[in-house]
């Protein structure tokens, strides 16, 4: 299968390389992939216009000090292609990332998702725990529906559209930059993605009461896991960290203060402090 024209390219704004990998019949995942060392796949969120480069690209440059780095467009997003009829949801996007690890030969991994990538590292967790070495959890997604998600599940395909729900997901508006933006609106409408968000969408909706986390698997779970959030999340509130902290057993946390649910991005660079500690402590244990 080849590899497609790309519709936009990340390098020019993301500063990341643009990879393919046949990871299944008919479908090539888009990624990017730096560093070397333990395995770290990152999964994003469901945002409209939503890639792996717009979650992660001020994180991939500095984290993959700390191991190989390896950031998905999940199917249904960015610039994976897929097959005729592929189905999405909870369990087929946990699927896809395993794929992903089997074709690039990875037994074992840590998860960082953000959002739905977070909801998505725990059902990893719960369906794939002997592949799993750790995760970390940005605003972990699953939860109750709430105003600013109820707008993700009918988004407005237009630039001010997308304008809108980038500026939920921060304190600091300025962050959203009419060329993010532009980036974000040329995703949604690349020829892989435009005719796939309803199902993307009424996927993660139609899970969110169909397959909620599964609290007494969680509650064994026996990897370390750092869940980070946001103080003025308005998208996934603090309370969903507070749950899961108080049922996963080896589970720590760190709360931002006037930050949303783009910590990543709106505290970029004392995240990648935060996680890359966590990470560099854990290696150190495991030795």
């Amino acid at each position: 299968m080849s590899v497609p024209t790309p519709a936009y390219t990340t390098d020019a704004f993301f500063g990341l390389e643009d990879r393919w990998l046949p990871t299944a019949e008919g479908e090539l995942t888009h990624y990017h992939d730096l560093g070397e060392g333990t395995p770290i796949l990152f999964l994003h969120g469901s945002g409209t216009g939503v890639t792996a480069a717009a979650n992660w690209w001020l994180n991939l440059p500095e984290l993959s000090r700390h191991g190989r780095c390896i950031a998905i467009d999940s199917i249904g997003y960015g610039q994976t292609v897929v097959a005729g009829g592929t189905a999405y949801g909870i369990k087929e996007w946990v699927r896809h990332a395993v794929r992903v690890l089997d074709a690039l030969g990875i037994d074992k991994t840590w998860i960082v998702g953000n959002s739905l990538g977070g909801w998505l590292a725990f059902q990893f967790a719960i369906d794939y725990p002997q592949r799993l070495l750790g995760i970390v959890s940005m605003g972990t997604g699953g939860a109750t529906l709430t105003g600013a998600l109820a707008a993700h599940s009918n988004p407005n395909l237009t630039e001010d559209g997308i304008r809108k729900t980038l500026e939920m997901f921060v304190v600091d508006t300025s962050l959203v930059t009419d060329e993010l933006v532009s980036l974000r609106y040329q995703s949604a409408l690349n020829d892989t993605a435009s005719d796939r968000l309803a199902d993307v969408v009424a996927a993660r909706d139609r899970d969110r009461h169909a397959l909620p986390l599964d609290f007494d698997v969680l509650a064994r779970l026996d990897v370390p896991v750092l869940l980070i959030h946001g103080v003025q999340d308005v998208v996934i509130p603090v309370s969903r960290t507070w749950d899961l902290l108080n049922v996963i057993p080896h589970a720590d946390a760190h709360i931002f203060s006037q930050c949303g649910h783009w910590s990543q991005v709106e505290r970029a660079s004392e995240f990648n402090e935060v996680v890359g500690s966590y990470l560099a402590h854990h290696a150190d244990t495991e030795r």
